[in-house]
């Protein structure tokens, strides 16, 4: 019969939280430093994302409350062809429209229209509350997406920037060790040469 060896656990000690006659106050406090920051970065940028999308829905609901949507007719027809742009139009052309409002006035002006489209056409283009035309609100899956791509952008930004101050104070107590070591050594190191020899 094969005897096993007793298992032996190690503890896992965390060097600068843990009792060692080398760690310095100045270690402790770097610990805490980084501790505090890394939990600052992940909660401070998860909240300024979450803040940033609603702010961002916030926005976009007053856009909509703000515009209304009313039947135009085409009072011209449409260009058959879209002039050369830059693609966000979605192959339309500006044709002249009119519209009535819900007092009875009369609008006229231009809106993005589908090519050839013939006079008497009828379409619904948004308008504000002077009756001008405006273009539509964000809404639907457009407006979902972009709130989250807000939040997602802002996140991680306001995250670095935390982790980037706590860096800065990190690097400053680094500095100020070296300049304590270096006083400390200026006083020790002739000692400690005279006991080496020379060597030190």
């Amino acid at each position: 019969m094969t005897r096993t060896p007793p298992m032996t656990v190690t503890r896992v000690r965390l060097w600068r939280w843990g009792h060692n006659p080398l760690k310095r106050h100045s270690d402790v406090v770097e610990a805490w430093i980084v501790l505090v920051t890394w939990a600052l970065a992940l909660l401070g940028g998860v909240l300024a994302g979450v803040v940033a999308a609603q702010a961002t829905d916030s926005a976009f609901a007053a856009r909509r409350a703000q515009v209304h949507a009313v039947s135009a007719v085409l009072t011209d027809d449409a260009a058959k062809t879209p002039s050369g742009g830059s693609g966000y139009d979605n192959g339309r052309v500006w044709a002249a429209v009119r519209w009535t409002d819900a007092v009875g006035n009369v609008h006229t002006g231009q809106a993005k229209v589908l090519p050839g489209s013939h006079v008497g056409s009828r379409l619904t283009v948004w308008a504000d509350r002077t009756g001008g035309i405006v273009s539509p609100p964000p809404s639907g899956t457009g407006a979902t997406l972009q709130v989250v791509l807000t939040g997602a952008l802002v996140a991680p930004l306001a995250g670095a920037t935390v982790w980037a101050g706590g860096w800065l104070i990190r690097t400053r107590l680094l500095r100020r060790r070296l300049a304590e070591w270096e006083e400390e050594w200026e006083q020790v190191g002739p000692e400690w040469r005279k006991r080496s020899g020379g060597r030190g």
